[in-house]
C-alpha cells in the first residue's frame, strides 16, 4: 500500500480543502440548523460540488464522471469531515451510485449515473428496519404479481430519504426474517402511492427519514440486479460505504485535534498557557497517534477498494471500528480540554462531538465492526 499520494490525487485534496473551507464553513451547518432548512443541506452548494466532479468520482466517464476512484472520493469526503459539511455525498454517490454500479441494467446506468453525476438525483436507500444496524434483518416483503412486485414494510434511517428523488428499497422476496439470502432490491418512487417519508431530526442536524411501504406496486424492470441477488449487492456497498465514512470522520478528528491544540496554546491557567501543562501534553500525544493509526487504515481501505482486493470487507470493518473508537476519545478529550466552555454552543466542539455519535453508529458500530472481522478471520 502507498502511503504517499499522487499528484493529481494531492491537487483533488487541496481543491476540496479549499472549497469546502470557503464554500461549507461549519457555519454553514448552523444556518442549516438554525433554520430548520427543509432540505437539511444547501442545493446551490451541491450543484457547485457536482461542478467541480465530487458528485461523479466514482461514475465512469461514460456517464458523465471522473472515475478518478475511490481514494479521491475518500479525500473528498475527509475534508468535508473537516467542516461538517452536510451534503448527499453518501447517500447518493456511497451508497446509491455503488448499489446502480454495481448491480443496474445499461438502461438503469445510463439514466441514473449520468443524472448522479450531473447533481440532478438524489437518492437513497431504505435498508435498516430497528434501532441497530443489522443488514441481514429485512421483514419488508415484495410479492411478485405477473409483470411487477408489490411492497409492503417500514424502514428506519433512511439517510436523505426526506429529500430523494429515488429510492432503492431492500425487500425480502424469499426466506425468513434474518435470512442472509433471498434479498431484493428496488428502485422505488417516494412519490408513488402507498410510500410514505416522514423526515427525522437527528442529533448532529443531519437529515434521516423513516419511510413507510403499504402495496407499493412496482415493474419488474425496477429490480436493481436479480431477484434474490440483493445480499451480495448489499455486503459491497454497505462496505464501500463504511470505508467512506471512516474517511469522512478522519477529517472530524483532525478537526477537533486541530482545534483543541489551537485552545491549549491560547487558554491561560496560573499565568500560562495549559498546553505547558505534562498532563495535557500526555493526553494530546494519545490523541495525535490515534489519528495517526486512522490515517493508515482509512487509506488502506480505500486502496484496498481501488485495487479490488479480497480483503476490503476486512479493511473496512477495521477502519469503521478504529474511526469509531477514535472519534469517541477525541472529541470526549477535546470537549473536556474546552473545560466548560466546550459545552456551550459557542464553540463548534459539540457538533463535532454529536456527529462523532451519529457516524459511529452509522453502518455499524465499533462492536458491530470487531465482532465481523473476528468473523472473517475465523476466530
Amino acid at each position: 500500500m502507498a502511503l504517499a499520494l499522487t499528484e493529481e490525487q494531492q491537487l483533488l485534496r487541496d481543491t476540496a480543502t479549499q472549497f469546502f473551507q470557503e464554500r461549507v464553513p461549519i457555519a454553514n451547518l448552523r444556518k442549516l440548523r438554525d433554520t430548520n432548512d427543509p432540505a437539511g443541506f444547501d442545493r446551490d452548494v451541491w450543484k457547485e460540488m457536482s461542478n467541480l466532479g465530487f458528485a461523479g468520482i466514482l461514475i465512469s466517464e461514460k456517464y458523465g464522471g471522473s472515475d478518478f476512484g475511490p481514494v479521491g472520493l475518500g479525500l473528498v469526503l475527509e475534508q468535508a469531515g473537516r467542516t461538517l459539511a452536510a451534503s448527499p455525498l453518501i447517500s447518493t454517490v456511497l451508497l446509491c451510485g455503488s448499489a446502480v454500479q454495481l448491480a443496474g441494467s445499461a438502461t438503469q446506468r445510463q439514466e441514473i449515473l449520468s443524472a448522479i453525476a450531473a447533481g440532478e438525483l438524489i437518492m437513497a436507500l431504505a435498508l435498516e428496519e430497528g434501532p441497530h444496524h443489522n443488514p441481514a434483518h429485512i421483514a419488508t416483503r415484495a410479492v411478485g404479481e405477473g409483470s411487477s412486485f408489490r411492497i409492503s414494510g417500514r424502514k428506519t434511517f433512511v439517510l436523505d430519504g426526506h429529500v430523494a428523488d429515488r429510492l432503492i428499497v431492500a425487500a425480502r422476496t424469499s426466506g425468513n426474517v434474518n435470512d442472509k439470502s433471498g434479498v431484493t432490491l428496488f428502485l422505488v418512487d417516494p412519490k408513488a402511492q402507498g410510500v410514505k417519508v416522514t423526515r427525522t431530526h437527528m442529533v448532529d442536524s443531519r437529515n434521516a427519514a423513516n419511510v413507510e411501504l403499504d402495496n407499493v406496486i412496482v415493474r419488474a424492470d425496477s429490480v436493481l440486479g436479480s431477484v434474490d441477488g440483493g445480499n451480495d449487492v448489499l455486503e459491497q456497498v454497505l462496505d464501500i460505504a463504511r470505508i467512506g465514512l471512516s474517511a469522512e470522520m478522519l477529517g472530524l478528528v483532525q478537526a477537533v485535534f486541530d482545534q483543541t491544540l489551537d485552545y491549549l496554546k491560547e487558554r491561560k491557567q496560573f499565568g500560562v498557557t495549559i498546553g505547558s501543562f505534562q498532563a495535557l501534553k500526555h493526553r494530546a500525544a494519545v490523541m495525535f497517534s490515534e489519528i495517526e493509526l486512522c490515517r493508515s487504515v482509512v487509506l488502506d481501505g480505500l486502496s484496498a477498494l481501488e485495487a479490488r482486493r479480497n480483503d476490503v470487507p476486512q479493511a473496512a470493518s477495521l477502519a469503521k471500528a478504529r474511526l469509531s473508537d477514535t472519534a469517541r476519545l477525541v472529541t470526549n478529550e477535546g470537549l473536556q480540554m474546552h473545560g466548560g466552555m466546550g459545552m456551550t454552543d459557542q464553540f463548534d466542539i459539540g457538533l463535532y462531538m454529536k456527529r462523532a455519535r451519529v457516524a459511529a453508529a452509522t453502518f455499524g458500530d465499533a462492536n458491530f465492526h470487531r465482532d465481523r472481522y473476528a468473523t472473517l478471520e475465523g476466530f
